[in-house]
């Protein structure tokens, strides 16, 4: 029974005229144009969008910069005696997509330092200096569902903390404090922090790298400190304001790099999707140059025979 209703059928389908399948292909052709207009709307209104908020990302990247060369500035002045053996990665991305790379990139760079990699991004942290060893155990933080969940799936054993909603708009200085506090009250035992985050090269481009920030318990090591003569509250007190800045540092300019990487990632898209409403275009109407080649034909064909 089955196979009768299947042959009936394949043989009203075979016997459809051919101008009705040709105009069942021009509609599929004129939704398609419809569905990729619209998507090439969208991908146009994000960049423009993209480009508004870039300009005041950039704002908040050069204030944000200010307070990371304070860190490096007090850094500078206290070298560490010994390497830290115990650091505490802390990977800056966000919880939005469609915006390229830029949350592969901090998250491959976390899987290299952790293996020891020759591209890890701790090498140009000691310039001349033979690389440390990184315990591929080391606890990591994720600020960002994205990057969350690609390294989940790989060194899920090591994730401790994990924050969402952070930076959505322009990160401010009260978000890096609030991660610092929460990373301090963890009970984590760091004596560094390494920040992987995206440094804003131009505005088409930027790349993975790290930022290593002293604990409380390497400024307490540190020769240099000591002949500042500080109480241990304030040696704490330094050292979590310390992590603060440099959060937020990283968290300005990684939100500086994704602006960029969207609207790039939106301008591709737009341009891809203008060459396929030009290449179906062309399709649609050499279709329908068919369709009425075919009817003329018919015509014709009638005309004559009468």
């Amino acid at each position: 029974m089955l196979a009768r209703h299947a042959l009936a059928r394949a043989s009203q389908v075979a016997a459809a005229p051919s101008g009705a399948r040709n105009m069942a292909t021009l509609r599929e052709i004129e939704l398609r144009l419809k569905s990729v207009r619209n998507i090439q709307k969208i991908t146009q209104s994000m960049k423009v969008v993209a480009s508004t908020k870039l300009a005041k990302a950039q704002r908040a990247m050069q204030a944000g910069k200010e307070y990371g060369i304070a860190n490096a500035e007090v850094f500078a002045h206290s070298p560490s005696d010994a390497p830290a053996s115990n650091k505490l990665f802390i990977v800056i991305s966000s919880d939005k997509g469609l915006c390229g790379g830029i949350h592969s990139a901090v998250s491959k760079a976390t899987r290299r330092a952790l293996n020891n990699a020759e591209d890890s991004p701790l090498a140009p942290l000691t310039p001349g200096a033979a690389p440390e060893t990184i315990d591929p155990l080391s606890p990591v933080m994720v600020i960002g569902d994205k990057s969350k969940a690609q390294l989940q799936r790989s060194i899920g054993g090591n994730l401790r903390l994990t924050f969402n909603q952070i930076g959505r708009d322009i990160p401010t200085f009260a978000d890096a404090a609030g991660v610092a506090d929460l990373i301090v009250k963890s009970g984590v035992k760091y004596d560094s922090v390494v920040l992987v985050y995206n440094k804003f090269v131009s505005a088409i481009s930027y790349e993975a790298a790290a930022m290593e920030v002293k604990g409380e318990q390497g400024l307490k090591e540190s020769n240099a400190f000591k002949t500042y003569e500080n109480e241990d509250d304030a040696t704490k007190d330094l050292a979590e304001f310390s992590l603060a800045n440099a959060i937020f540092a990283a968290l300005t300019e990684s939100h500086a790099c994704e602006q960029s990487s969207r609207r790039n990632a939106m301008d591709n898209a737009a341009k891809n999707a203008g060459e396929m409403i030009g290449s179906l275009q062309m399709q649609y109407n050499r279709g329908r140059q068919a369709a009425i080649t075919n009817e003329l034909v018919d015509i014709i064909t009638g005309a004559s025979a009468l």
